[in-house]
């Protein structure tokens, strides 16, 4: 993966809007699979255009969808890549396996990146302070898509001070400078312990990713 050139791509969706207009759903999910094998902003237009004419679909709605979706699996896809490369983590090979994206100093981990949530109504510093509440908090409130479970899990969380926190899914240089060295100086006693499920200890840590 070109990570330069998956960055330079990802922030040009910056420059527009970003929200969403409807929750996610089967059915423009599969209208917009073609997220996943389009790296390309321009490509990704010209597809979505595409839909739109053909399926006779909102136009600003179906952008916004395409896009925020195209923007977050990208950006995902270059941060996974970023541990992928290091000597301490060992990928999984299984891609069918939503649960764990690669072995981390002994343990299997799934790879959350997340803004700093506004519903939390606690400050920056009270999550920093208090790692396992924002844990707890992130994994209750979940998405009940596909993707849920209560498996072991590291979350970038990106915050920026402006509020724009979403645009630093695309600083993609940024992240790869604060994963590096959260790796360099980490130990497995900062992993935090949770028992979502009776007899079984899920771990979860936070790597914050600050600007």
């Amino acid at each position: 993966m070109n990570l330069p050139a998956i960055e330079t791509e990802l922030k040009k969706r910056c420059k527009y809007q970003y929200r969403w207009f409807r929750k996610q759903n089967n059915s423009w999910d599969r209208l917009s699979s073609f997220v996943y094998s389009t790296s390309s902003w321009d490509k990704l237009n010209e597809q979505i255009a595409l839909i739109i004419a053909t399926e006779k679909l909102d136009e600003k709605q179906f952008f916004q969808y395409c896009s925020n979706r195209w923007y977050n699996f990208w950006s995902a896809m270059a941060v996974e890549h970023i541990f992928a490369e290091m000597k301490e983590v060992i990928p999984n090979k299984n891609p069918r396996n939503r649960k764990i994206d690669f072995n981390f100093f002994g343990n299997d981990f799934d790879l959350k990146t997340s803004v700093f949530p506004k519903a939390f109504n606690r400050s920056l510093e009270f999550a920093k302070n208090n790692p396992e509440t924002l844990i707890s908090w992130l994994y209750k409130n979940q998405s009940k898509q596909s993707r849920f479970h209560l498996e072991n899990r590291l979350f970038l969380i990106v915050y920026a001070e402006d509020g724009q926190h979403w645009k630093l899914k695309a600083e993609i240089s940024f992240l790869k400078q604060v994963i590096e060295k959260y790796v360099a100086i980490f130990e497995n006693s900062q992993l935090k312990e949770f028992q979502f499920q009776q007899g079984k200890t899920t771990l979860a840590d936070v790597i914050w990713a600050v600007k």
